[in-house]
């Protein structure tokens, strides 16, 4: 019944989110100096083939008649197609949003695996080898964009050692090994300002409870090893925040793929937003952020299960208690 109320509960705040983040894109992209067509003909086009492909494109028409005519195409399951290269967006999404959500995927896997540990090791001996690590990633994380690693990377790594190429991608088809090689780097760029932000709010919560908390206390009083007292009790109940910094936290992953796919030429919609964005090629940008919403929303739902199963406080309805 909970599961049940939670999933319900998602779903009714989907249609404010997507009703006011599809309209606020359409509005800024009508915003925008210059005109669609002009961007289409090009610079030399004539003003009777401006008003010619005005006309065939509907953007003679008010701003609020667009928004409508798009959702009425949406709710019939017509995302439209590109104004600049007459694909359907539904085929561009399904050729490009495989490779973004990979990216963000392994990028989240690569930030949580090494930060998880570390945090741990961390928290466990204060001042000690992983200490001084974490700090100098979450230094590193802090002050250094994702684009920047992502550069070093590839003049220290791609450039010298060959095992990782510097750009290019190799789809799951063509070979697990093979694709891990050509999404590795990004995801490493990309999942890097993470990392360090995980590593510093796990290890802070860790050392607070076991400075503050009662329940250690009792814990090493009953016996209780370190390293039993800190992964079995004090990681767990640390998680529930984490959890809730790793779903916020989404919305970097999302935006930051727009710039390190364009750093390592991956075929994602990152790339492809970016050129929409400067044609004002509004059936793809829409597509784009539609998709890229319901991905946030979706990942909110599964941090909020994850709270049910972590806690059994909130599983059977007693958080307040």
């Amino acid at each position: 019944m909970l599961l049940f109320r939670i999933i319900s509960t998602r779903i009714l705040q989907l249609v404010p989110v997507f009703f006011g983040v599809t309209f606020m894109t359409f509005a800024i992209l009508n915003l925008l100096p210059g005109n669609v067509a002009v961007a289409i003909l090009g610079s030399y086009a004539t003003p009777q083939s401006i008003r010619i492909l005005n006309q065939q494109l509907g953007l003679n028409q008010p701003f609020l008649v667009r928004y409508w005519e798009w959702l009425r195409n949406f709710f019939h399951g017509n995302l439209g197609s590109s104004l600049e290269t007459h694909q359907s967006v539904i085929s561009i999404l399904s050729q490009r949003a495989p490779v973004t959500f990979e990216l963000i995927i392994v990028a989240m896997c690569i930030a949580l695996v090494v930060a998880i540990p570390l945090a741990v090791l961390s928290a466990k001996k204060t001042g000690g080898f992983a200490d001084r690590m974490s700090t100098l990633l979450s230094m590193i994380g802090v002050s250094v964009p994702g684009f920047v690693i992502g550069l070093a990377l590839i003049l220290l790594v791609a450039e010298k050692s060959k095992i990782f190429p510097a750009s290019g991608f190799s789809p799951l088809s063509g070979g697990l090994f093979s694709n891990l090689r050509t999404i590795f780097l990004p995801a490493f760029s990309l999942g890097f300002v993470l990392l360090a932000t995980y590593t510093r709010v796990l290890r802070s919560d860790m050392r607070e409870q076991l400075a503050t908390e009662d329940y250690v206390l009792t814990a090493r009083a009953k016996g209780i090893g370190p390293w039993s007292l800190i992964v079995r009790h004090v990681l767990r109940n640390s998680l529930f925040g984490f959890i809730t910094v790793v779903a916020l936290n989404l919305g970097t992953l999302f935006g930051g793929t727009v710039i390190i796919e364009s750093v390592f030429d991956l075929p994602g919609i990152g790339s492809v937003l970016v050129t929409a964005i400067t044609d004002r090629d509004s059936p793809t940008v829409q597509g784009i952020v539609v998709v890229l919403a319901l991905a946030v929303v979706l990942a909110n739902l599964v941090a909020d299960l994850l709270y049910v199963v972590l806690d059994p406080r909130v599983r059977y309805g007693n958080a307040g208690e």
